[in-house]
């Protein structure tokens, strides 16, 4: 863990495990960030898409920070902190960090397709809570892209640190690497894993190390180190899993996973419904899958 780039290696964006009435589960939460930092993990991400904080109370999405950092340390927390307005996303960033966190990421402005303006003013204002922010480039969810330039800009004004790269065009890594050289790229969706470390990725904001942590940590730090000996055959072992991360039905694809392998997932809050029956065999035939080859 580096304690002044937090958002390096491996933090997991976490399922919130909920019960059969939806209500949070807050102890099931603690237990499975201290089981992620037990089995490899550098940390957690609260408040993500996969943590469902948009249907969360102000209360509730309080509560999960405070949460995961009395279960792992501040150090190892870097809460989203998302929202549809400015002012809102930097009062999470200041809850983030009187809790004790060190970092934080921010989507775009996500209400409404925002330009290149509103997206450098949302970034300035965040950046003044004074913790250090990971860029969150999402174009598919939030119909912002934050293209390499733009990126490049929002580094050099100083209003990032990171960017958790979710576009899927590997190409990006390169731009961003010459527009930007001190600029860390974090590996955004588990299905371009192994492209994006093997361009120079920093960091993993990662969704199935929920379920499977140890064979994920693996194959992160294989890929990262160029052994590629061993991160080829993982990779393409878990790719039927990791390739989840990227549909629409991810939250409720990973948190199917971790109770196939006994940890508490539950169900998810609507709007998001249940899987149907050919998605759930899916998930269940290759997590089982998963499980027999050993991988956890």
């Amino acid at each position: 863990m580096t304690d002044h780039r937090p958002w390096r290696g491996v933090l997991v964006a976490t399922a919130l495990p909920l019960n059969d009435d939806l209500s949070v589960n807050y102890d099931k939460y603690a237990e499975h960030c201290a089981w992620l930092v037990e089995n490899g993990c550098d940390g957690v991400v609260p408040n993500g898409s996969l943590g469902e904080y948009q249907v969360l109370t102000p209360e509730e999405r309080a509560r999960v920070v405070e949460t995961a950092v009395a279960a792992i340390g501040g150090q190892r927390v870097m809460p989203g902190v998302a929202a549809y307005g400015s002012a809102e996303s930097r009062r999470w960033a200041e809850q983030a960090g009187e809790a004790g966190c060190r970092a934080v990421m921010l989507l775009p402005p996500n209400a409404y397709r925002a330009d290149e303006r509103s997206v450098l003013a949302h970034y300035a204002e965040v950046a003044q809570a004074g913790l250090p922010v990971v860029a969150y480039n999402n174009p598919v969810d939030t119909k912002v892209d934050l293209v390499p330039e733009l990126l490049a800009r929002l580094h050099g004004e100083g209003y990032i640190r990171a960017v958790k790269e979710f576009s899927g065009d590997v190409r990006r890594a390169y731009r961003i690497a010459e527009l930007a050289p001190e600029l860390d790229l974090l590996i955004g969706a588990d299905d371009v894993l192994l492209e994006l470390a093997v361009a120079g990725a920093k960091g993993w904001v990662a969704g199935y190390p929920n379920a499977l942590p140890q064979a994920s940590v693996e194959l992160y730090h294989a890929a990262v180190d160029g052994d590629l000996d061993t991160a080829r055959p993982l990779y393409r072992q878990l790719h039927p899993l990791l390739r989840w991360d990227s549909r629409v039905e991810f939250v409720q694809a990973i948190k199917l996973s971790m109770d196939l392998v006994g940890r508490h997932g539950g169900p998810c809050r609507p709007p998001r419904m249940p899987l149907l029956p050919e998605q759930e065999a899916a998930v269940r035939s290759a997590t089982e899958k998963a499980v027999a080859a050993g991988l956890s």
